[in-house]
């Protein structure tokens, strides 16, 4: 099949665009940076350097590409997730609108079939069950600046699945971990925190957390163009984690000394409010129907060998 990447560059892109092309698919990478494009070229894909907010050219793009499936990896966050800052999910939040309305739009243009799309699955409502199903609500009532996260992914997710002729999936990622990401050996933010005991055990910490290493995404994105029907998917591994389990987990693997433990109403002063409620209120995220209908396994099924398989301490 003929698969246009938007985000082949990113985290889950790079990994993505080299399995798509080992499995058979004709891949065009879409990249910003002509110096990117040049990695996507290397690793045998076509590419396309074009942003995704001026639709005419987008829309050429993807019509010379002429695919048959359309991969949704685009996102703005910055390198430190400060979420006291009023304006940190501006520019994802444009991604997931604007520019998932433009990409929509192209894939119509050129004939796609079936579009997939990144979201996240830790925004479900912090209530009930400690792991959540696709079915479960997700938020609509999130503390700033997360409130506009979750309104823009609202927005998006219905945009791909409501897209008449095409077969949208939602793949709602868990917290990534591995190369490129905030949890990168060398110079992930998170990792550094840890490193620096900036990473403490929030109250009891009973947030539940679901991770992914970024090249299981990739795995279960090629699935998702092969196989399932439209619709979303939880992509995460195996075990769902407290944070009071595996952020002295990530401390050891990193080669860091055990985290600190700090009040919740000090979080909530120093860090903000989303901060500490994703430490204490967080809902994990259950595979089991992604594993069923995409015929996909992890490769890291859990973050505990996960963690220092990546960071190599």
């Amino acid at each position: 099949m003929r698969v246009f990447v938007a985000g082949a560059s990113g985290a889950v892109g790079r990994p993505l665009v080299p399995r798509l092309i080992a499995a058979g698919h004709e891949v065009t990478g879409m990249t910003r940076s002509e110096e990117r494009a040049e990695d996507i070229r290397a690793a045998g894909a076509d590419a396309a350097v074009v942003d995704v907010f001026d639709p005419d050219a987008l829309q050429g793009a993807m019509t010379e590409a002429a695919p048959e499936v359309v991969i949704h990896q685009l996102t703005d966050l910055p390198p430190r997730m400060n979420f006291r800052k009023k304006d940190l999910y501006a520019g994802t939040n444009r991604v997931r609108t604007e520019g998932t309305r433009n990409l929509i739009r192209g894939a119509q243009a050129a004939g796609a079939r079936r579009f997939l799309s990144q979201s996240i699955a830790f925004a479900y409502r912090p209530e009930g069950a400690p792991v959540k199903s696709e079915d479960d609500p997700v938020l609509d009532d999130a503390p700033p600046p997360f409130s506009s996260g979750v309104e823009a992914l609202h927005e998006m997710e219905e945009m791909v699945l409501g897209t008449e002729g095409l077969d949208g999936l939602v793949l709602r990622y868990g917290f990534f971990y591995g190369p490129g990401t905030h949890y990168d050996a060398a110079d992930g933010t998170i990792t550094g925190d840890v490193r620096k005991r900036r990473l403490p055990i929030v109250g009891a910490g009973t947030g539940v957390f679901s991770f992914i290493h970024v090249d299981d995404a990739a795995d279960a994105t090629v699935a998702a163009v092969e196989r399932g029907s439209p619709g979303i998917y939880n992509i995460v591994d195996d075990e769902p984690a407290l944070m009071r389990e595996w952020v002295p987990v990530l401390a050891a693997a990193a080669g860091a000394k055990p985290p600190r433990r700090v009040p919740a109403w000090l979080a909530r002063l120093v860090a903000g409010r989303q901060a500490a409620d994703f430490a204490l209120e967080l809902r994990g995220a259950s595979n089991q129907k992604a594993k069923r209908e995409l015929g996909w396994e992890p490769a890291h099924p859990s973050w505990r060998s996960g963690f220092a398989d990546s960071l190599g301490v």
